[in-house]
């Protein structure tokens, strides 16, 4: 470039010129031409240089760019086309808007079960509550009729309602004669607060075993196995185990004396080995979530029987394990005790990952455990890092630091109503938290943190 603005300068001042070169001080060059004085432009020149250069510069920038486009326009290509599959599933809502006539089928075969359970209920109760049920139902029903003849209704807030109406028709189902009656701290509402430890043991198989649970015999006005308190890390892989260690009171445990080992099955693969660590001692009988399965298994400490029943729906094998901070493995189903009895949290895909309430019963004559009803909530599973229940309320705890949880969520099977502005702090000594569990006897919390074994008493 330089070269050719040169040449076309020597063009301008013409072949046969006679040119006497002279340096002025400004740095332009003084020539004469033909008898004539003529000042070369030296500084406009170095000028033009310049922007030649940024031009040059400017140029090979583009060429970089225009190089790295087309190395990425195949990856870009591809990424269009894998979002493109990604849709194709749902291109159907162009023309059949929200749902399809399958949902819509779906949703009245629901409907019209929660409507038989309510008329069945109301000839038992025929109360305000079932009146008022009725109609909830009414007008639910007629949101579906309008979602049959338009998309103005939209899916999802009616599947909301589904599911409150079926926490309501579970509320007015028969509960214990003695819920909330005989232990009338239960009335006072939720938990108030939460001590400090008053109980820290280290595991007494070692805290090299982070994963299991622990606790208190839970049954209420259980003479028999009244202050009985059990130990059950997860011996393999911090997943599964078949021994469950039970001492005669509090004393035995502290002391790490006077105990007695339960072999549950004779491997960790059998089908009714303990898997996760939501066990509960409640009475006679350990409830456990059983091997690789969806199932609730019972374990007779005296007859060494095993029964179980399966929880529908429910995801297991890490489907749905708690997490918040960490995931808990295989911490999918867990078995909690309160004033009412039984339960199993746990969550499902049809009630898209949040967690649920379902009431366990054994049935003593019939040797059979049963489950008896469900309450969902809206909490996802994975955003909590345990849960419990006491007096009938699910409580859910969170990861706040190394040395802290908190309970932070509050659901009340008996009205149906969610609180998560809780902020109930817990202690603890290690990071990893893999169960938490309340007991009814004393009041107490009992959460296996990591290798350690710890108590906190619960204030309403």
């Amino acid at each position: 470039m330089m070269l050719l603005l040169l040449l076309l300068l020597w063009n301008t001042l013409g072949v046969g010129s006679q040119r006497i070169p002279g340096l002025r001080k400004n740095g332009s060059c003084v020539c004469r031409v033909n008898s004539t004085m003529w000042t070369f432009p030296a500084v406009k020149f170095e000028s033009v240089l310049e922007e030649v250069d940024t031009c040059q510069d400017s140029l090979g920038l583009m060429q970089t760019q225009v190089v790295l486009s087309r190395q990425r326009l195949p990856q870009m290509k591809a990424q269009v086309e894998e979002v493109w599959k990604r849709l194709q599933p749902h291109l159907y809502l162009q023309h059949q808007g929200l749902y399809t006539e399958l949902d819509l089928r779906q949703l009245e075969h629901e409907l019209q079960q929660l409507e038989t359970h309510i008329r069945e209920l109301h000839q038992q109760l025929n109360n305000t509550h079932t009146h008022t049920l009725y109609k909830q139902v009414d007008k639910l029903r007629s949101d579906v009729i309008r979602m049959q003849t338009s998309d103005s209704v939209n899916m999802k807030t009616v599947r909301e309602k589904l599911r409150l109406l079926k926490n309501n028709m579970e509320s007015c189902k028969s509960i214990p004669k003695d819920y909330r009656g005989v232990d009338s701290y239960c009335l006072k509402g939720l938990i108030q607060n939460i001590s400090d430890p008053v109980t820290t043991k280290v595991v007494p198989h070692g805290k090299s075993y982070i994963s299991g649970s622990w606790g208190k015999q839970a049954q209420m006005g259980s003479k028999v196995q009244k202050n009985l308190y059990w130990v059950q890390p997860l011996l393999s892989s911090h997943i599964w185990t078949n021994m469950l260690r039970v001492y005669h009171t509090y004393q035995d445990l502290m002391s790490s004396s006077n105990y007695r080992d339960f072999t549950i099955t004779s491997s960790y693969s059998d089908r009714s080995t303990v898997e996760g660590p939501g066990s509960v001692l409640y009475g006679e009988a350990l409830y456990y979530n059983c091997y690789r399965s969806a199932d609730i298994c019972r374990y007779d400490l005296n007859t060494q029987q095993v029964h179980r029943v399966t929880l529908p729906g429910a995801g297991f094998n890490n489907k749905f394990p708690y997490c918040y901070y960490d995931c808990r493995l295989n911490s999918d189903v867990d078995v909690e005790a309160d004033e009412t009895g039984l339960w199993a949290l746990y969550a499902t895909v049809g009630n898209h990952g949040n967690l649920q309430a379902s009431r366990l019963v054994w049935d003593a004559e019939a040797k059979t455990l049963n489950v008896t009803q469900t309450w969902r909530t809206r909490l996802f599973k994975k955003a909590a890092s345990n849960a419990f229940m006491a007096c009938g309320v699910l409580y859910a705890t969170r990861y706040v630091d190394e040395h802290r949880e908190e309970v932070f969520y509050a659901f009340d099977t008996a009205t149906g109503r969610e609180d998560n502005s809780l902020a109930l702090p817990l202690e603890k000594i290690a990071k990893g938290v893999s169960s938490v569990s309340y007991n009814p006897t004393d009041r107490k919390i009992y959460m296996y943190n990591d290798g350690y074994l710890l108590a906190y008493q619960a204030h309403y």
